[in-house]
């Protein structure tokens, strides 16, 4: 299959293709006697899992470790489960600063009167 179809298959975007191929995590496709170049089903899997794998938050050097240890046929789940759980420290981490800066920012507008008058909380704490 082309690009056109591989991206149809898999629902990622034609540019996002180009992109993981310039970046090695999806490999070059063999080309066709025309020129083109021709998709697998093993360039389908692959797009796949890259999807997932960024649908869970994971950053491309975090799936490029986790595709290296799939190619290479050596890998063991405790490996696997050293970089997921990082992962999902780091996610945790996250979440934890987006509800401190949800708890500061519901506190500044509660003190906004939301009037028509020049003083304003909100700049308030940003300018302190």
């Amino acid at each position: 299959m082309q690009r056109g179809a591989l991206a149809r298959a898999t629902g990622c975007n034609l540019e996002t293709i180009r992109y993981y191929e310039t970046i090695g995590v999806m490999p070059d496709p063999p080309r066709d006697p025309n020129g083109y170049r021709s998709y697998g089903e093993d360039h389908v899997s692959r797009l796949r899992f890259i999807t997932r794998a960024r649908a869970l938050g994971f950053s491309l050097d975090e799936i490029k470790g986790l595709l290296s240890l799939v190619d290479s046929h050596s890998q063991t789940c405790a490996e696997v489960e050293g970089v997921a759980a990082a992962h999902l420290r780091d996610v945790r981490d996250k979440i934890a600063n987006l509800r401190r800066i949800e708890k500061a920012l519901s506190a500044t507008l509660a003190q906004c009167s939301g009037s028509n008058v020049p003083a304003c909380p909100i700049l308030d704490v940003l300018l302190d």
